[in-house]
């Protein structure tokens, strides 16, 4: 029986974090090294361009990008990785895609307001049909489920409705999408605890995935916590859980329990945390330097991946072509 095809992806918009990690790359690895799956993993360049990067930072971003993903243990050779825009048939299958979407099914997609209020000086058509692209992306590989937190799955649905339309003009072709549903982490601020860690707000909101230990521990420093004890402070909160994730079960039980006496000391929670994140991060920081300082490595990754994956998209786009009639 041939592997169930599993598809994700994620933009180049600045370096990974630990909210990258634990929210989604974690399990990518994890489910990498099930052998399990068909995995498909790509950068996607093209949906970066509705935001505000410039050329030359884009171009310097999808590097960077590709080999933090191969230092965290993304393995070309049990997983495609590769870059969108080396496949134009992403955005030939996005434009067939867009003809069978109805307006109204794009206008119930929350996200758009949400993007639109994180650049209000470039609300472009972009950031309205993203999903259509987002769906390309995943049926050009008759990916058959998408690792994805339960908050994302209105994408999922999106693509189902377009699988839907698409076979009743054409006929059968594609099969529903099912969610590959995974614990995910939702790694907060370290200055804004009730928002979502995210680099949008700015670099010390962020704990990168690349910071050295002393950049760890300034931002540390500043992370908000709470004035006394007791469990109720978000900050504090996410702070126990990042070291749950990164330190050795003792040293979190430790801090847990002086929470719960109301005792801790967030200093030494800092501390301990920051020693933690830069300890578990030590090799991917190695890595990640080695790959960016060789001309040749990445370069030939990602064309080794690019090549996997055109054998499968283009015979896709093959077929589109014959049952839409324009070949």
């Amino acid at each position: 029986m041939p592997k169930p095809i599993v598809l994700s992806g994620i933009q180049p918009t600045g370096n990974l974090h630990v909210g990258n990690y634990l929210g989604a790359l974690q399990n990518i690895v994890k489910l990498q090294n099930l052998g399990d799956y068909q995995m498909y993993y790509f950068i996607a360049d093209w949906h970066s361009l509705t935001g505000e990067m410039t050329a030359a930072e884009r171009r310097r971003q999808i590097m960077i990008t590709a080999a933090e993903l191969v230092a965290l243990g993304l393995e070309p050779e049990q997983l495609t990785l590769f870059v969108q825009s080396h496949l134009p048939e992403h955005t030939e299958l996005g434009w067939v895609l867009s003809t069978v979407t109805p307006m109204a099914l794009l206008q119930r997609m929350t996200q758009f307001k949400d993007k639109a209020e994180q650049q209000t000086k470039n609300i472009n058509a972009g950031l309205f049909n993203y999903p259509v692209l987002q769906a390309a992306d995943i049926l050009l590989y008759h990916a058959t489920l998408v690792p994805v937190g339960e908050d994302q799955a209105q994408h999922l649905e999106f693509t189902n409705d377009i699988v839907r339309a698409f076979n009743r003009r054409y006929g059968d072709y594609f099969a529903p999408i099912k969610p590959l549903f995974t614990k995910t982490a939702r790694v907060m601020s370290l200055l804004a605890p009730e928002k979502k860690m995210s680099k949008s707000l700015g670099a010390d909101h962020v704990l990168e995935l690349a910071d050295e230990p002393k950049a760890i521990e300034r931002k540390l420093k500043r992370a908000v916590t709470a004035t006394a004890g007791g469990g109720k402070s978000p900050g504090a909160a996410n702070l126990l859980e990042l070291l749950q994730a990164f330190a050795p079960a003792k040293i979190y039980q430790e801090f847990a329990e002086a929470e719960r006496q109301g005792n801790i000391r967030y200093s030494e929670l800092k501390q301990a945390l920051a020693a933690a994140v830069s300890d578990y991060f030590s090799a991917f920081r190695k890595r990640r330097a080695e790959l960016l300082a060789s001309p040749r490595e990445l370069p030939e990754i990602l064309a080794q991946g690019a090549e996997r994956a055109r054998s499968v998209a283009a015979k896709t786009i093959a077929e589109i072509r014959r049952l839409v009639g324009v070949r």
